[in-house]
Parts: structure tokens; sequence; C-alpha cells
């Protein structure tokens, strides 16, 4: 038996309530609430205030007295916390019981080991902020509106419809500024840079919104589903891909390269692999991430384009991923939204599950 073990359990708990703690320290890992030691020769629960009300002025977490919690708050120092420090500090304040959160996410929350519970510095939600208001409500398409884009410094916003036109949207009045027929239906819409992506049946168009310079992209059969730019290249999720000998295969990724000396974008590779059409594309820590409806994820290595993992837990359509600090989200027609995080070896897995009474 570890006899010595056991009395440094003894001696970091105390055998009761009216133990000297003048010689004892309380664990910093603990407060922190990271602490892998067992046994820990420090206390893992705050210290009582010493009777005489006094305590040594080096001590690095020592208590205040009444006159030195009013001596700081005529100086302007800030409240204490329940991590033993004043305020003012990095996050995870506390004054009044109400903590200041720091924006990040907490991850023992996520593994559901988190033991500070609200008073956490940390997120302990999937998502933040207050309710939202809409400013005003822009109508004039006729269908389902497919693709919205901002471009960067623009006072316009683009958005696109199965009516098969772009409106163009003055950000100041909200009102419509221009309406560009483009002879099919808006499947998706990327801006990058000065340049307006729009995917369309069988083909993309590119527009230069400062040059007003007109491209197309051809290459994709059937429609164009999603869009993103990612280590100097343009990807499209599409929904059929033809071969030479005329042979087809469902569910391509297309890229192109701009080259900016004959001003056009240049076919790069094709990324074969999902069996169906691909509806959502995202880029993250060098990865390319694409989203099918063969109910499958597949990663992609931006540097070489080889497929590095496929992700299969969904049981229907996967509609959208998202690349969140470390995290990959990724929601489905299953009713789902699922967190997917690295593992030691590298590859993805669901850390967590949401479950959504509507479709996603």
């Amino acid at each position: 038996m570890d006899f010595d073990g056991g009395k440094r359990v003894f001696n970091r708990l105390g055998p009761n309530q009216q133990t000297d703690n003048r010689n004892q320290k309380v664990c910093f890992h603990w407060r922190a609430g990271n602490c892998n030691r067992f046994p820990c020769p420090f206390l893992h629960r705050e210290l009582t205030a010493p009777a005489n009300g006094t305590a040594s002025s080096k001590r690095p977490y020592g208590f205040a007295t009444d006159d030195q919690r009013s001596t700081m708050a005529r100086r302007g120092g800030g409240g204490f916390n329940t991590w033993g420090r004043g305020g003012g500090g990095r996050g995870g304040n506390v004054l009044n019981n109400n903590v200041v959160k720091k924006d990040k996410l907490c991850n023992f929350w996520v593994q559901g080991s988190c033991s500070y519970g609200e008073k956490c510095r940390y997120l302990h939600s999937w998502c933040t902020g207050g309710c939202f208001a809409m400013l005003t409500q822009l109508e004039g398409h006729q269908k389902v509106v497919s693709g919205i884009a901002l471009p960067v410094g623009s006072d316009k916003l683009y958005t696109g419809s199965r009516d098969e036109t772009v409106r163009v949207w003055d950000c100041q009045s909200g009102q419509c500024a221009g309406v560009i027929k483009v002879g099919g239906e808006v499947g998706c819409m990327l801006s990058e840079g000065p340049w307006m992506f729009v995917g369309l049946p069988n083909l993309v168009k590119a527009w230069n919104v400062q040059t007003s310079a007109e491209l197309s992209l051809n290459g994709p059969v059937g429609q164009v589903y999603s869009l993103v730019v990612g280590n100097d290249l343009l990807f499209a999720g599409t929904q059929i891909w033809v071969f030479e000998d005329e042979s087809c295969k469902d569910g391509s990724i297309l890229a192109w390269k701009y080259n900016a000396a004959s001003n056009c974008f240049e076919p790069a590779a094709s990324l074969q692999g999902h069996t169906s059409a691909v509806v959502t594309l995202v880029v993250g820590a060098n990865r390319l991430y694409s989203g099918s409806m063969d109910k499958s994820i597949r990663v992609w290595n931006l540097e070489n384009l080889q497929c590095l993992q496929t992700l299969t837990d969904h049981r229907d359509v996967v509609m959208s991923v998202l690349c969140w600090d470390q995290f990959l989200l990724s929601c489905s027609l299953d009713k789902t939204i699922k967190v997917w995080a690295a593992t030691e070896s590298g590859n993805l897995e669901v850390t967590y599950t949401h479950n959504e009474d509507h479709v996603c």
C-alpha cells in the first residue's frame, strides 16, 4: 500500500476544517480546472480565512481584509474572483457572481468534465451573442434565394435565385439597384477579392466588380451547388462530371487557378470520390471539406488534393459544413448537427451530436 500517497492525500484535504492553513497551498492547476496529479500534494479546496483575519502580503493568494478591499476599491482595483486574484488580469474574472467569459470554448465542457459550471471563464455553449433584429426585408426575387454575397469594401449586396437572376442591392437604402439575368438557376454565390462567382447549370460565371470583366468557367455538367477558394484555387462542387470518353461520374469537385497574365481561370484538377452531387464546401487548416448528397463528408489535402478521410456518420444528405475554432461542424437532412474534432492520429471523430426537431 502507498502509505506516503495516503499521507499526501490526508495533508491535501486536511483532517477537519479546524486545521491550520498557514502552511498549506491551494493547487494552482485545480483552480484552472486541469489538475491531473493523483494524489496532489496541494489543496483542492479554497482556504478558510485565518481566525485573526490577517495574511502575509507575500502570499500570492492571500486573503484580503475589509480594509484592504476598500483600499483596492478606492484605487480602482477590480473585485476578487474565484481564481484568488484581483480583477484586471486576463479573462475569467468574477465580480458580484457575474463571470466575464473568454471568447473560447471550454474543452472540458465539450468532454463533459468541467467542474466549474456557470463560474467557468470559458464558453459552455456552441453559440454566443444576443438577439438579432431585422432591419429590412429585400423583396424582388420570384423564387428561392440560393446565394448571397457581400464583397469586402462594397456598398452593394448581391443575391442569386432559382428565378435565374442576380439582384444588386444598395446597402444604404435597401433598394434594388439592378437585375442581372444569368440564363440559369443560381446554385450558389461566392465573393473573393474583386471577383464575384455564380454557380449555374454547366458553368461558373465570374465577374470582376472593379473592372466589369466577365468570364465563363466551363467544365461542370449539371448544377454547381457550392464554391470555395483555398490555396489560390477556386473549387466548385458539381452535380455530374463527364470524362473525355463520355462516361459520367456523379459528385465531382472541379478546381481552377487564376492566370493573371492571361486574365483567365485555367482548369487545375478534378477531385473524384463522392458518388452524388457535392452541395457544400469549406476550407480550413490546409484542408478542403466537402459534403454530399451521398451522405458523406470527405477531407482533402489542399497541397496534393488527395482524399485523407471519409466521414460517414450522417444518415442523410449533408447540407452544410463549417470550420469553427478547432472543430468541424456539419448539418444534415437526418435532423442532426455534428461536431467533429481531431484525435491524436489526426483523424476526425464525432465529439457531439445535436438533434433538431426540424430538418437542417
